[in-house]
C-alpha cells in the first residue's frame, strides 16, 4: 500500500511539474518566433526566452538537489551556491524586464504606422507585460494573506495571553491584599513604644 501512494504522489509530482512548465515554454516559444517583431525594445523577446529558460531551470534544478550519501540532512555548498546565482540573476533578470517593459507602456500595435520604431508585437509586449504584473498580483496576495493570517494569529493568541495575564494580576493583587494583611495583624500585636 505505501508503495502505490509513492508511486501516486510521484506521479502527481511530475504532472504539477508539467503543467508549471508550460507557462515557461510559451514564454520561450513566443519570445523565439516574434523575435524581430519589437523595434521598440528589440530586448522584450529576448527577455521573454531567458525568463522562460531560467524558469525551467530553477524548476527542474529545484527537483534534482543533490544530496550527500552519507547525510541526507547536509546539501553540498557548491549547490546552494549555485541555487544562489541563479535566483540573484533570476531577481536582476526580473528587475531588468521591468524597466524594458514598463517604461515603454504601451506601444504601437500597428506595423503599417509610419514610424515603425514605436511598434511592438502585441502578443509579445502583452505576454511580457501580464508575467511582470501577475507576479506583482501575486506578490500582493501573498502579502494579504499573511496579513490576514498574523492578525488572526494574534486576535487569538492576544486574547489567550490576555486572559492568562488579567488571572495573573488578579493573583497578584490577592496576594499582596493578604501580605497586607498579614502585616497589619502583626502591627497591632506589637507593643506601641513612646518617645520621650
Amino acid at each position: 500500500m505505501d508503495g502505490i501512494m509513492i508511486v501516486i504522489m510521484g506521479c502527481g509530482a511530475v504532472c504539477v511539474l508539467l503543467v508549471l512548465s508550460l507557462f515557461p515554454i510559451i514564454q520561450i516559444s513566443i519570445g523565439a518566433v516574434y523575435l524581430d517583431e519589437c523595434p521598440v525594445q528589440a530586448e522584450i523577446p529576448i527577455y521573454l526566452i531567458v525568463l522562460g529558460v531560467l524558469q525551467l531551470v530553477v524548476m527542474f534544478t529545484g527537483c534534482c538537489n543533490p544530496l550527500k550519501p552519507d547525510s541526507l540532512k547536509k546539501p553540498k555548498l557548491r549547490w546552494h551556491i549555485w541555487r544562489s546565482i541563479l535566483t540573484m540573476f533570476f531577481f536582476c533578470w526580473f528587475i531588468t524586464g521591468n524597466v524594458w517593459i514598463y517604461s515603454i507602456y504601451e506601444p504601437s500595435y500597428n506595423k503599417n504606422t509610419t514610424d515603425v520604431n514605436s511598434y511592438c508585437n502585441k502578443t509579445v509586449y502583452l505576454l511580457s507585460f501580464w508575467t511582470i504584473t501577475l507576479v506583482y498580483i501575486l506578490l500582493g496576495l501573498f502579502l494579504l494573506a499573511g496579513c490576514i493570517i498574523l492578525s488572526g494569529f494574534f486576535l487569538c493568541h492576544g486574547l489567550k495571553a490576555d486572559d492568562s495575564n488579567n488571572a495573573n494580576n488578579v493573583d497578584n493583587v490577592d496576594n499582596i491584599n493578604n501580605v497586607n494583611n498579614i502585616n497589619s495583624d502583626n502591627d497591632s500585636d506589637s507593643v506601641p513604644t513612646t518617645i520621650p
